[in-house]
């Protein structure tokens, strides 16, 4: 959502880049794990995340009107169709069914699949948006989705995990990589972190409707929810949403896009680790050696496209939508 050829900021601190990648790095991996031990502890999946979006998309408007006034936040009519949308995608098919699949899929081994979402990204564009593709980049793509079939494939996994919740996560990219390719044609306001809010709210409250009107509130009594679930959700609405998102647009402003966009791969990893250091979630051998082809996968893409295309791509022009976080 930031245009590369608007005016950069002065330079920022190597500290404040840094703080701000770690959290990128740290938090947003760390949300696979918010969300297993969400719909673990007895929280309805849907709802949950649509409150958690909703409740960080008003506090980020709360926020931008106090510094910036209402007009800083108004937005037209068309400009919200777009920003539903976006929230469709984005947020009830991107985060929602992660939510829903993280009900019986590992937090580590949905981080993994999720993290192909470039890829995807590199097929729609060649196959719906005609977008000229370098052979290393078709190489990578390749390579990614060779781990992604071991990461798949049944037996590959734990054999608790649901073949349907594998299939969800792999839906749920493709929600992703579809927004990523559709958001940049769509009139959208400029300022990123408006767009932002607006998604979260719209997103949020799709996902809330979405949850009741599948029957996720039947029967629900917040009493028999975990207390860890109820702190695993303030901590995705706070962080993970708020301060996670505002370090991300910050970056695409302040540092080189090369190294926002490591994140791809770095998240997984660090979800990963979380999962099986926090819920003794460990990795079959299959998923360890799949994860590491994917993501390699993924590495090999973003590293040939943004070192053989220019600044006047849309694929570097976007990098917010284009390699927007598959990130829950």
């Amino acid at each position: 959502m930031v245009d590369a050829a608007s005016p950069r900021p002065a330079a920022a601190s190597a500290v404040r880049v840094t703080a701000a990648l770690l959290a990128v790095y740290l938090v947003w991996g760390s949300t696979y794990l918010g969300i297993r031990v969400v719909v673990v502890a007895g929280l309805p999946p849907l709802v949950a995340m649509g409150v958690r979006f909703s409740t960080a998309g008003v506090i980020l408007l709360a926020v931008l009107v106090g510094r910036s006034g209402r007009a800083a936040v108004r937005v037209t009519r068309r400009q919200c169709g777009s920003l539903a949308l976006a929230g469709l995608l984005f947020l009830v098919v991107g985060n929602g069914f992660v939510a829903v699949a993280e009900q019986t899929v590992p937090s580590g081994l949905a981080a993994l699949l999720v993290s192909t979402m470039p890829l995807w990204v590199v097929v729609l564009g060649a196959l719906v948006a005609g977008v000229r593709t370098r052979p290393m980049t078709w190489l990578g793509t390749v390579v990614g989705f060779a781990g992604t079939a071991v990461l798949a494939r049944p037996g590959g996994h734990p054999a608790d995990v649901a073949w349907w919740g594998v299939g969800l996560v792999v839906l749920g990219t493709l929600g992703w990589a579809t927004g990523s390719l559709l958001t940049p044609r769509l009139d959208r306001p400029a300022d990123a972190l408006v767009s932002a809010a607006y998604q979260m709210v719209l997103g949020g409250f799709m996902m809330t409707v979405l949850g009741t009107a599948r029957g996720e509130l039947r029967g629900f009594r917040p009493a028999d929810v975990a207390p860890e679930g109820w702190v695993a959700l303030v901590y995705l609405t706070l962080v993970g949403s708020l301060v996670a998102y505002t370090a991300f647009f910050w970056l695409l402003d302040h540092a080189p896009l090369q190294l926002v966009s490591t994140y791809a791969y770095v998240n997984p990893v660090v979800a990963v680790l979380l999962g099986w250091a926090v819920l003794d979630e460990r990795p079959t051998r299959s998923v360890l050696v799949g994860g590491a082809v994917a993501v390699l996968g993924v590495a090999v893409v973003i590293t040939s496209e943004r070192a053989g295309r220019r600044a006047s791509d849309p694929f570097v022009r976007r990098p917010s939508t284009r390699l927007r976080p598959g990130r829950p």
